[in-house]
């Protein structure tokens, strides 16, 4: 069965061409976080493994459940992680790490029907990755499967997107959202709605929520620190830039996630400006963002935004963290605190 919520406009495509085999050799997963990439990878893993061979993975077999528990040999993850050395951190998926996953499936699937590669955080690849793997999908061997997962497609090689096949990934709507946490997940009405607006939609951040509740404690002491940068003078705020740009160097995602969180903080301030405050993200801070935003101009803002978008964009690009985000700071409104 598929363990994957709300993407039915991609199962129904999918089972007929697994049900048959016919499946393409590689596709791009894309969506953004949270939405469910890696969940929809580990169930394609599991379909071209099944026993069952249905064209859905059973979930019971010994191939599905050796795929769900991370031990089954022909499935393997690359992903942005530690140097050789256990000790340096790594933000680029380089060539060594594709050369790797290509020799291992260069051999017949070891315990399996197909073997599988998926590469987490594809945006990460170096040119030279990206284009060792492009002459492997070129002509790609038989019995494997290879899937790119990615927050951002723009970022990913061009060659490599055109030999790929596109799954897009959506969020869920409000009533699927709340649904879903309610009656599977226990969750009340209102944590339900909470959890979709702070979510945008995207399971998997809700269910983390429901389930640890450091997560929203998280959120909390982000949005803390948050404040008093937008408060404090500019020695501060390059202080902020570099525990930024220093998270980035040993947790990619947790880095984007935080600049995420920026960027829908100011989303609300532009929100407010607009009378559009029904719709804001961070509703439990409503008080704070109107204080903020009696002091900005709606061209302030809008520039701002525009600089924090492309801070992540220059973030999935082979470019210095402490820079990105210290140019981010200089253009940081003077008075976005001071009201």
């Amino acid at each position: 069965m598929w363990t994957i919520y709300g993407q039915d406009h991609l199962l129904k495509r999918l089972e007929h061409t697994l049900r048959q085999r016919r499946q393409s050799h590689a596709y791009l997963l894309s969506g953004p976080t949270h939405v469910g990439k890696m969940a929809l990878a580990v169930n394609l893993s599991q379909a071209v493994n099944c026993l069952e061979a249905s064209g859905v993975p059973c979930g019971s077999c010994t191939q599905c459940t050796r795929i769900a528990q991370g031990i089954h040999s022909d499935v393997r993850v690359v992903a942005p992680g530690q140097g050789e050395d256990a000790r340096s951190a790594r933000t680029r998926i380089g060539i060594s790490d594709v050369k790797e996953a290509l020799r291992r499936v260069s051999m017949n699937p070891y315990e399996g029907f197909c073997s599988v590669v998926i590469f987490d955080g594809a945006e990460s690849m170096t040119d030279d990755a990206a284009n060792a793997l492009l002459k492997t999908l070129e002509e790609p061997p038989p019995q494997v499967l290879f899937l790119l997962l990615t927050a951002n497609e723009s970022a990913v090689l061009p060659t490599v997107l055109s030999r790929c096949q596109t799954l897009s990934l959506l969020p869920l709507s409000k009533d699927q959202m709340v649904e879903q946490l309610t009656t599977a997940h226990g969750a009340t009405d209102e944590q339900a709605e909470q959890l979709y607006r702070l979510s945008r939609g995207c399971l998997g951040f809700a269910i983390s929520a429901l389930n640890d509740s450091q997560v929203l404690e998280q959120r909390q002491a982000d949005l803390e620190k948050l404040r008093e940068t937008l408060d404090a003078g500019l020695e501060t705020r390059f202080t902020y830039a570099n525990e930024v740009a220093s998270l980035f160097g040993s947790d990619r995602d947790g880095a984007k996630d935080l600049l995420a969180l920026w960027l829908r903080w100011w989303r609300d301030l532009l929100l407010i400006k607009e009378g559009a405050e029904e719709f804001l993200h961070n509703m439990d801070h409503a008080d704070s963002l109107r204080v903020q935003a009696s002091g900005l101009s709606t061209p302030e803002i809008v520039r701002f935004i525009n600089h924090l978008m492309q801070t992540l964009s220059s973030l999935d690009s082979n470019v210095s963290p402490r820079l990105a985000m210290e140019v981010l700071m200089l253009n940081l409104p003077i008075e976005a605190g001071q009201v």
